[in-house]
């Protein structure tokens, strides 16, 4: 039976920057327009980090049942290590996304905009089918399409509009900064994973593009965010601060860049998801402020 720590553990803490980050730049866009709700902001968040715990244990079970895992270098696995059992594992992801999706709909009734269950439905449909299912989308090469849009355009935008009824220049901004920075933690991920992948015939963009351009789509990923602000610094001057998560972009870059494989590029995940959150949290404090 898997420990306490162990389905700590399963949750890919690292991972959970992902989820946070979109949610504070969306509450930083509509606190700029004088649309922010702290309960709404709140629930958004825990929508958001739910859908992440959920799709982080369904990844678990349908990878560690298709024994794609078996081989796999990257974090602790409660199926592929044999920890779990899969019923289990699957349960937890289930649960997560009911939490999920009962958050939503709360936020739902709430703001009044009831077009959005459906929505949360494919945010929810979304989270499962990347590896679950006959034919997972994960296994297909549109995972990174699906990381982007998600913690991009949908946990950025929908964060903004559920609060403030519109879209703005500097929300549309802060959720192509998202999804850049959410595809380079995947392509670092699916980086490390080509052989393993290759072996188990998932199919990812790494696979696809293979080393050397996987590394270079990874490198202009997480540069984009950098130019991202300094078009908001162009509105908002104290948004230039956001650069204070650059050294930790080029901890990883620097890795990535001199060809690190396997366990040699974990920490590139850890450093992106970090400069991902110091950055959005930079950026939104700057948001408020002005």
């Amino acid at each position: 039976m898997a420990t306490v720590a162990q389905w700590i553990s399963g949750t890919r803490p690292r991972t959970l920057p992902n989820s946070v980050a979109p949610v504070l730049i969306g509450a930083g866009a509509a606190h700029h327009i004088d649309g922010f709700n702290a309960l709404w902001s709140a629930l958004a968040l825990l929508v958001s980090v739910a859908l992440q715990i959920g799709v982080n244990y369904a990844n678990d079970y349908s990878d560690g049942i298709r024994g794609t895992d078996a081989h796999r270098v990257g974090p602790f696995r409660l199926v592929g290590s044999g920890a779990a059992e899969p019923k289990a594992v699957r349960f937890a992801a289930f649960a997560a996304l009911a939490v999920a999706a009962a958050a939503g709909l709360a936020l739902v009734a709430l703001s009044g905009r009831y077009w959005m269950v459906a929505f949360g439905a494919v945010c929810v449909a979304g989270a499962w089918f990347y590896t679950g299912g006959r034919k997972p989308y994960g296994y297909a090469g549109l995972g990174e399409l699906a990381v982007f849009l998600f913690f991009g355009p949908a946990a950025v935008l929908g964060t903004l509009y559920v609060q403030a009824g519109e879209i703005t220049g500097i929300g549309i901004g802060g959720a192509i900064a998202m999804g850049a920075f959410s595809t380079g933690v995947m392509i670092a991920n699916s980086l490390r994973d080509i052989p393993t992948d290759v072996q188990a015939g998932k199919r990812t963009l790494a696979t696809t593009l293979g080393d050397k351009d996987s590394r270079r789509l990874y490198l202009a990923l997480v540069t984009i965010p950098f130019v991202i602000t300094l078009a908001i610094g162009l509105r908002v001057p104290f948004a230039l601060l956001a650069f204070v998560a650059l050294p930790l972009v080029v901890l990883g870059a620097r890795r990535v860049a001199k060809g690190d494989k396997g366990r040699d590029l974990i920490p590139v995940l850890q450093h992106t998801g970090l400069a991902m959150l110091l950055w959005s949290v930079v950026t939104t404090v700057t948001l408020v402020l002005a």
